[in-house]
């Protein structure tokens, strides 16, 4: 099992604070973002490869990152999507195809985005996303504000955790469980990212890949409980400094 964060953003919420610095390198606490992501990954079982892609704009950052980062739960392996702007970006649906393309063996990955910032335990996800396997299994998170959904893709399901009902960023929303930037993969339904991109064409929105795959098949969802942040403003960064020790 891989595991594969997505660092290719450019961050532009964030703008000035990171102008410079990847979103996944800002420091919270005198500790890259990325740092405490891979820090949930160290009591996970059958880790092979750590994934890391970014950008042509950050890709140095990240290899130097990787050289200094000897503690990861598995080997660190950097790729660089050869974009440089905001406006070139692949997206993340993108740059998933991307590392998946460049695979030469292909196993069941654990997708991350690379701004998320949490304290979950990511053992009880894996084992019920490889209970649910061959099914894609999507973490999601309560945030108990429907003013707050509004912002982010609104899941309903069933007490199986199947995903009845998927709105990306929704006027009304139905519930208050959002979905997260965490998917699991098993590695015979890697082949969906590509079909869905010859079909979509549409490379940047997570919410409209998951609105495609909730539409064909069946999906679950798992329900992470700690804390969680978002980091894509200035605000959330503030008060992830201030709550996230």
């Amino acid at each position: 099992m891989n595991v594969l964060v997505l660092a290719a953003g450019y961050g532009t919420r964030l703008y000035p604070l990171i102008k410079d610095t990847p979103k996944p390198l800002l420091e919270i606490n005198s500790k890259p973002l990325i740092n405490y992501i891979l820090d949930r990954f160290k009591n996970c079982e059958g880790i092979s490869e750590i994934l890391v892609v970014t950008n042509n704009k950050f890709h140095t950052h990240f290899e130097a990152w990787a050289k200094a980062h000897t503690s990861a739960p598995a080997k660190i392996k950097i790729y660089n999507d050869g974009t440089l702007t905001p406006e070139d970006r692949l997206g993340s649906i993108g740059d998933i195809d991307f590392v998946l393309e460049r695979l030469n063996e292909k196993e069941d990955i654990i997708v991350v985005g690379g701004d998320n910032l949490f304290d979950f335990d990511i053992q009880k996800f894996i084992s019920f996303a490889q209970g649910k396997s061959p099914a894609i299994t999507i973490g999601v998170y309560d945030i108990h504000d429907k003013e707050g959904a509004k912002k982010f893709g609104v899941v309903e399901a069933d007490k199986s955790g199947k995903i009845v009902s998927f709105e990306e960023k929704p006027p009304n929303p139905r519930s208050t469980l959002i979905a997260m930037c965490f998917y699991y993969f098993p590695k015979n339904s890697l082949g969906n990212v590509g079909q869905y991109l010859k079909e979509v064409k549409k490379s940047d929105t997570a919410g409209d890949y998951i609105r495609w795959l909730v539409a064909r098949e069946v999906v679950y969802s798992f329900k992470f409980l700690g804390k969680w942040y978002d980091i894509g403003s200035i605000e959330a960064y503030k008060e992830a400094q201030e709550k996230f020790k």
